[in-house]
């Protein structure tokens, strides 16, 4: 397992890049902990797949130095690496069995046999495949393969580093849940480091000790997923985590108080007078309906997903959605949204802002 960190990191896919924009990767300086697990998170096009191509060494970066436990492995090729990856699509060798294709990664290493038959055995037995570990791979369906392909990543006990690129694309709604939590499973009992890539905030919560959020080629946020809940750093980040998402609004504000379509609001805090373009982001569990207080809205529909209601109103030609609890009724006399003062988060131009008195 290793510590990686990314130290003035960027890359580009043209050659003589002349502006930021032409980055597909901008500047990075992150470090990851030895043995946590990590999730890239991001919209497709972000830079994930990029970011963790050029951790393995498949991908130079344009500037910047990769470090593994504080050695410079920037221009190491992905062998000298010792790091596993598991891709998208399924590889395997189709003319092996199973249990060979399981073996290999070990058996090129020089690994004694009989380690090789329990590690293969555990591994097998992990990702459901003990029952098929003499067929050939040729002929499975494409979950399975993607399974050996899961299994072959995992089967070495030293790597320094597991990467994991949209792995469970091709695997069935069922077993991704279970995949997920094998992962989980092995990563609290080997330790070993893991980065993980998904566009499924689903995989990325359940997977992760850390979410890394990506936008734009940018890291947004690093955090665990409470703090990405509670405490979005970048609108897009509350955009993106949550189901829905946040409500954002567009708004002036002085003080304690924000003004929202004419209408004024009290903030519970104050936020001094933030320049640029400024929005007040509230998620749909800190927001509520009302008779008498806060922004005119009209409710357009009502949602039931069996474990809540999700209302969606609009607020000066806004979408903002509420959740309400199950068996929560609407009154007729409904029509305004409210919010509660410690959901409520300020951004300028984007980036959350603290409160007067917030610790840092």
């Amino acid at each position: 397992m290793a510590k990686i960190t990314l130290d003035n990191l960027a890359h580009s896919y043209l050659p003589n890049p002349t502006s930021e924009d032409q980055f597909a990767l901008k500047q990075l300086d992150h470090d990851w902990v030895d043995g946590e697990a990590y999730a890239l998170l991001g919209s497709s096009g972000c830079g994930k797949s990029t970011l963790l191509n050029i951790i393995s060494g498949l991908l130079h970066p344009s500037q910047g130095r990769i470090l593994f436990d504080g050695r410079d492995v920037t221009h190491a090729p992905t062998a000298q690496r010792n790091i596993a990856q598991v891709f998208q699509f399924p590889v395997v060798y189709d003319t092996m069995t199973v249990r060979d294709n399981l073996a290999f990664p070990l058996r090129n290493r020089g690994a004694d046999a009989t380690y090789v038959a329990n590690r293969v055995q555990q591994i097998a037995q992990m990702i459901g495949m003990e029952d098929m570990l003499n067929r050939k791979a040729r002929g499975l369906t494409a979950d399975a393969k993607q399974k050996i392909s899961l299994g072959r990543g995992m089967v070495r006990e030293d790597v320094n580093a597991l990467l994991f690129d949209e792995p469970l694309t091709v695997i069935d709604p069922h077993m991704k849940w279970e995949l997920r939590t094998q992962l989980k499973s092995l990563h609290q009992q080997f330790g070993h480091t893991m980065i993980y890539v998904t566009h499924d905030q689903t995989e990325a919560l359940t997977f992760a000790d850390k979410v890394v959020v990506m936008y734009d080629g940018r890291v947004v946020q690093m955090g665990t997923p409470q703090e990405l809940f509670e405490r979005p750093e970048h609108t897009f980040v509350g955009y993106f985590i949550g189901s829905p998402g946040m409500n954002v609004l567009d708004a002036t504000v002085k003080g304690d108080r924000a003004v929202i379509g004419g209408t004024e609001i009290a903030l519970g805090k104050a936020f001094g007078t933030p320049s640029g373009k400024i929005e007040l982001g509230v998620r749909p569990e800190f927001t509520r309906l009302s008779a008498d207080e806060g922004l005119p809205a009209k409710i357009k529909r009502v949602e039931d997903v069996g474990r809540h209601k999700i209302v969606r109103t609009d607020v000066f030609g806004t979408e903002v959605n509420v959740i309400l609890a199950e068996g929560e009724g609407i009154s007729p006399a409904a029509n305004r949204v409210a919010f509660a003062p410690e959901g409520v988060n300020v951004y300028a131009d984007s980036w959350r802002i603290k409160a007067e008195g917030e610790a840092a």
